[in-house]
């Protein structure tokens, strides 16, 4: 019986995880798209502090894909050079934490 809750548990953390991933990634397309439809090509400036945050918070591969499908922010080079560097720590983490477990989450 408590291996069978175990095992609900983490099926249940798998699918929340997912899920997460799911989500920063739609708000990381969505964000970006919002930025280009309300300063279009113009080279206003813009706060980077939200794409930046959602690029570490796991949406970095969204975000540098989005940004060549809607051709915007090309010319940034921080976004050009930061962002696959993200996303490779983001992929990076993504599978480390599926293939422990999630046993870093576990205390004591």
């Amino acid at each position: 019986m408590i291996y069978l809750s175990h095992t609900l548990n983490m099926i249940l953390l798998y699918i929340i995880f997912t899920v997460y991933i799911v989500a920063v990634n739609f708000y990381a397309v969505t964000l970006l798209k919002s930025q280009k439809d309300e300063y279009g090509d113009d080279e206003k400036p813009v706060g980077d502090g939200k794409i930046i945050l959602t690029a570490i918070l796991g949406g970095a591969l969204a975000i540098y894909v989005s940004m060549f499908v809607m051709r915007y922010r090309l010319k940034n080079l921080l976004f050009m050079i930061l962002m696959p560097v993200v996303a490779v720590l983001n992929i990076w983490f993504f599978y480390q934490a599926f293939r422990s477990g999630f046993t870093f989450f576990i205390i004591g």
